[in-house]
């Protein structure tokens, strides 16, 4: 018989995360373990306010599918219960881990993959004064790829100052819909000079249809813009990228059927997170096998992680132990 439990935790961060929309000073995440028998599989989420989501109604979610879940549904009938979204994530990663378990298999290879090759992620600099970033960016420097958040009127200094205290690294820009369509058009020349590899949902979604037809010197990845497969065909007229993340798709098994539909359209894939601990991005490490950026730095903004948790050596990130997912 299956028995489902749900908590919310809540995990201080070393220092405030600061984005376009506001700052966080911990990660509050809700983790779903469905067991049955000898087995226990376990999933985590995060509730996001931008997608009007906050803690009670995920909980809520979650409780509306505990018949289901524990009357044995699989999976493929999870996707029909609950749309996409925290709830269903938390319930689908939980699934994916029970499964292999009982398989006696590593999860990656119930998806069809015969190993799970380590990544490389990014590391995420907060929004703050150029003078700031540039000095976070400096003890940073060793990193290959550097994310910066920005969001006001000094977005190109800050990216210069990023720039010059990291000269060799590979940079991201993230501007959380922070962007008018004249703004970027100001901004983006800049950031191609700046030898900038991607810039995130510069516009508000909703307010991208602009970017049709227009070529954007720097590569455009959707974010906000992109939530499962069902933005694809907008999101290939506008962007080059898209960057899929297990909260907003409603766990692994909608990302990876968005990341391989998003492959076949031509896209470049980015697989992003929320900021929570190694047991949210154990899954996402199967979307990430080939994906051209990995931005799953969310442990290492962590004051701690969970134990245990992935091994992280600089910005390289090893398969997850069983112990922790999959």
């Amino acid at each position: 018989m299956r028995r489902l439990a749900v908590r919310e935790e809540r995990w201080p961060l070393r220092e405030a995360f600061v984005i376009a929309r506001g700052a966080k000073t911990e990660a509050h995440v809700v983790v779903a373990e469905v067991a049955e028998g000898l087995h226990l599989g376990r999933g985590e989420a995060v509730p996001y306010a931008r997608y009007g989501e906050e803690m009670a109604g995920v909980l809520t979610e979650i409780e509306s599918a505990r018949a289901a879940i524990e009357a044995g549904a699989d999976r493929a009938a999870l996707q029909e219960l609950l749309p996409p979204g925290a709830a269903r994530n938390a319930l689908d990663c939980a699934l994916w881990d029970l499964a292999a378990k009982q398989a006696g298999v590593r999860a990656w290879e119930l998806a069809g993959r015969s190993r799970l090759d380590p990544v490389k992620t990014c590391y995420t600099l907060s929004l703050d004064t150029p003078e700031a970033m540039a000095e976070a960016a400096r003890r940073e420097t060793r990193r290959p790829m550097l994310k910066l958040k920005i969001g006001g009127a000094d977005d190109l200094d800050r990216v210069e100052a990023v720039r010059g205290a990291a000269p060799r690294t590979r940079l991201i820009v993230d501007a959380n819909e922070a962007l008018t369509f004249e703004d970027l058009k100001r901004l983006a020349p800049e950031l191609a000079r700046l030898d900038v590899q991607l810039l995130e949902q510069p516009l508000p979604a909703g307010e991208d249809a602009a970017l049709e037809g227009w070529g954007s010197p720097v590569p455009l990845c959707a974010d906000e813009s992109l939530h499962t497969r069902a933005e694809l065909a907008d999101c290939v007229r506008r962007y080059a990228c898209v960057n899929i993340k297990l909260d907003k798709a409603g766990g692994l098994t909608e990302a990876l059927a968005t990341a391989a539909e998003a492959r076949a359209l031509g896209l470049e894939v980015m697989v992003g997170c929320m900021v929570a601990t190694s047991l949210a991005m154990a899954p996402a490490m199967v979307v990430a096998q080939g994906a051209r950026f990995v931005d799953l730095d969310g442990p290492l903004l962590l004051a701690r992680d969970r134990e245990p948790g992935l091994a992280i050596t600089g910005s390289l990130i090893e398969s997850p132990p069983a112990a922790l997912w999959g």
